[in-house]
């Protein structure tokens, strides 16, 4: 197997530079170095010097059809060498692949790892093509990995090469030291965006159906009736985000969830996810992004995420954009990254989510679009 003994990865301030010592850290590493959990990914990392300083990374979703693969290798080898000429002045020197996908319930590791094997091969040959060879390929699943870069058949064991326990490894160190949290994973992500079930969906279907004739019409109909309920719900929108704050995101051995799920009543979340249907009114909600609003309101976003139930599952993509956004804004990647593609789930054509997450994806900073949000809500404040 391929080592990557004495392989570095150079940090920005409060770290030094950490060493990882094979594949057990580097598959440690990737939650800390994609700022999100990698399940479903494709990572590329750039090698750069004698000391194989890792300068440069470029990941992907995993494509669905065997006929995409080709062109997505091609295409993430000539990304990673385009970055890396930019950013660092010439093109890596080698270069890491890693596939993280893990199996179906009741399916085997071994047999996604026998499927993935031709991606391997095809991101190995594109980098290859650039001139930049690929020291190691890893297929990372749960707390096993195998390698693709064999020399013999004994190489790994049949089922995988046992990892360390996570968050054991020295890049974990030096964020623990740093005082960044470990990215939530991304199925605990996801279960935190499921809809309510049994008696508390039911209360939530009747308070839609109580509310949906009152404010359906008046938002489809004359500007005047749709600006009145524009300002109600930004008032209740207002006004829950200032309850969030108040509250704590947990209490006792109640989950965080649990607890926001409590503070806000079905009615009052029915007026909010239909009212978040208006454009404007979602634009102006965006605003809530930054400083003490924020947690506040991605709380919200994600309890009215959980309300959207039954007939009203697609007006999640509103508060699940929102969450997506506010979660980017303050540095939760892995939050934005689960959310804005449950979001493009409900509604695929869904305009701002789909910008958000090409933006998220290209690595653009947020700062641009929050500065605009501040421009709109001051020139908002002097009329």
């Amino acid at each position: 197997m391929s080592s990557l003994s004495e392989s570095t990865s150079s940090l920005t301030d409060p770290f030094r530079l950490v060493r990882l010592r094979g594949p057990a850290d580097l598959a440690d590493a990737l939650p800390y170095l994609l700022g999100r959990d990698p399940e479903g990914s494709v990572v590329l990392i750039g090698l750069h010097g004698a000391h194989g300083r890792l300068l440069g990374r470029v990941h992907s979703g995993i494509p669905v059809r065997e006929d995409g693969w080709r062109e997505a290798a091609e295409a993430m080898a000539a990304c990673l060498v385009g970055e890396s000429r930019k950013r660092n002045g010439a093109p890596p020197d080698a270069a890491l692949v890693c596939l993280c996908r893990s199996p179906e319930p009741g399916g085997r590791a071994l047999d996604v790892k026998e499927r993935l094997a031709p991606l391997a091969r095809l991101l190995r040959v594109s980098c290859g093509a650039l001139d930049v060879p690929v020291v190691e390929a890893l297929y990372l699943t749960g707390d096993r990995y195998w390698s693709y870069c064999c020399a013999t058949d004994d190489c790994c064991p049949p089922d995988g090469n046992k990892l360390p326990e996570a968050g054991t490894s020295p890049m974990a160190a030096a964020a623990a030291y740093a005082g960044l949290r470990v990215p939530e994973p991304a199925g605990r992500q996801e279960r935190r965006l499921l809809p309510l079930a049994g008696e508390a969906a039911a209360r939530q279907l009747r308070a839609f159906d109580a509310v949906a004739p009152e404010l359906v019409r008046p938002m489809l109909g004359a500007s005047r009736e749709a600006v009145t309920v524009r300002a109600a719900t930004l008032e209740l929108a207002e006004s829950m985000v200032g309850r969030f704050r108040r509250a704590p995101a947990a209490i006792d051995g109640v989950s965080p969830d649990e607890r926001d799920d409590a503070l806000i009543t079905s009615e009052e979340a029915a007026r909010l996810i239909i009212g978040l249907q208006d454009r404007t009114t979602r634009d102006i909600a965006a605003e809530w992004m930054e400083g003490p609003e924020a947690g506040a309101a991605l709380r919200l976003w994600r309890t009215l995420v959980r309300r959207c139930v039954g007939p009203f599952a697609e007006h999640a993509a509103a508060p699940l954009t929102l969450a997506g956004w506010v979660a980017w804004s303050t540095g939760d990647l892995s939050g934005a990254q689960v959310a804005l593609a449950r979001a493009l789930e409900r509604d695929p054509e869904y305009v701002f989510a789909r910008l958000l997450r090409q933006a998220y994806l290209e690595g653009v900073d947020p700062e641009g679009l929050r500065r605009c949000m501040r421009e709109q809500r001051a020139a908002r404040e002097r009329e």
